[in-house]
């Protein structure tokens, strides 16, 4: 049986997520495996904490043979238990593990004035009593108008019997 070292896609369509795994060649990309010698998730933000490796494991598999795939190969080179990479991977990970500090807003950079209110209207001084009356007429007219009204079918009435 011919042992390769490879990835095993997992998680959700556009938010892929790998486990590196030593498994039969002949086996399907996502199928059975042997063991599982650590992970892979492209969507971290810092580059060089993507990748956790059981590097004693991984070490092991070498010695009896297994191939690794490319990509695997890269990872095991950076990130194995001799890689390249392993301080930066340690300070990455710090990183990520330290709480993220959100800085206080502060005062506002634009603030939009507010438009005061425009002084009130004085009130037009009150009108004369030679203006009043006008008004006073128009009310009295309004009066008399039901009135007439009233009267005229009466006269109506009254040219009908002389005729």
């Amino acid at each position: 049986m011919a042992v390769v070292i490879r990835m095993k896609r997992m998680g959700r369509t556009h938010r892929a997520f790998f486990r590196i795994c030593a498994t039969d060649r002949k086996s399907p990309r996502d199928g059975r495996v042997i063991e599982e010698l650590g992970t892979y998730d492209p969507s971290v933000p810092e580059t060089d904490a993507r990748c956790a490796l059981k590097g004693d494991r991984v070490a092991y598999w070498l010695s009896v043979g297994a191939q690794p795939s490319p990509k695997v190969g890269v990872l095991i080179k950076k990130y194995g238990l001799n890689g390249t990479h392993l301080k930066e991977m340690e300070l990455a990970r710090a990183r990520l593990a330290m709480p993220r500090l959100v800085p206080e807003a502060g005062e506002p950079v634009f603030v939009p004035e507010e438009k005061s209110p425009e002084p009130p209207v004085e009130a037009a001084p009150e009108a004369p009593a030679a203006e009043a009356a006008p008004a006073e007429v128009v009310a009295e007219a309004a009066a008399e108008a039901p009135a007439a009204e009233a009267s005229e079918p009466a006269a109506d009435a009254d040219a009908a019997k002389s005729e």
